[in-house]
């Protein structure tokens, strides 16, 4: 597999663009193995004989005045333990990630991150033979924009 490995901090600035969501700051997680996403009134729905999620998020720390309500396909229903071991029943969904100039497609649980510094973390399954992560460093990759990405079939 000839896949290019970018290192990246340990916080970066991520891009959902099918969620139409600023760029968000996130935590680069090897400890998570699923990447999570703040979420809150998640209400499921369905659409066209399948099950979806309309959720709102408040994209920036620290503000929940800024929100932005998104809808998404259900992928899955996982029970998650958190980082202190409490066990919750989490929706999933699938979206394209932006980072580093390079798209491609992850999982997401959605749970309620008002109370945690970042609005996402990104997980090890996201990170699989794409992001080496040095804990050094932040921000190494810069904002990412919709104009200067690649697509994901060209980052597969």
């Amino acid at each position: 597999m000839n896949q290019k490995t970018t290192t990246a901090g340990w916080r970066e600035w991520v891009l959902l663009p099918e969620l139409g969501l600023p760029v968000v700051k996130a935590k680069i997680d090897t400890g998570a193995r699923t990447s999570c996403l703040h979420a809150f009134s998640i209400d499921p729905f369905i659409k066209e004989g399948q099950e979806w999620v309309r959720f709102g998020i408040h994209p920036h720390q620290h503000n929940t005045e800024n929100e932005v309500y998104c809808e998404a396909k259900v992928f899955d229903k996982r029970t998650v333990s958190d980082s202190g071991g409490h066990k919750e029943e989490r929706y999933v969904i699938s979206t394209d990630v932006i980072l580093a100039n390079q798209r491609w497609p992850i999982e997401i649980t959605l749970t309620n991150r008002d109370t945690m510094l970042f609005r996402m973390l990104l997980g090890r399954t996201a990170m699989q033979q794409k992001i080496i992560v040095d804990p050094n460093e932040s921000f190494l990759l810069g904002k990412p924009t919709k104009k200067s990405t690649s697509s994901s079939e060209e980052s597969k």
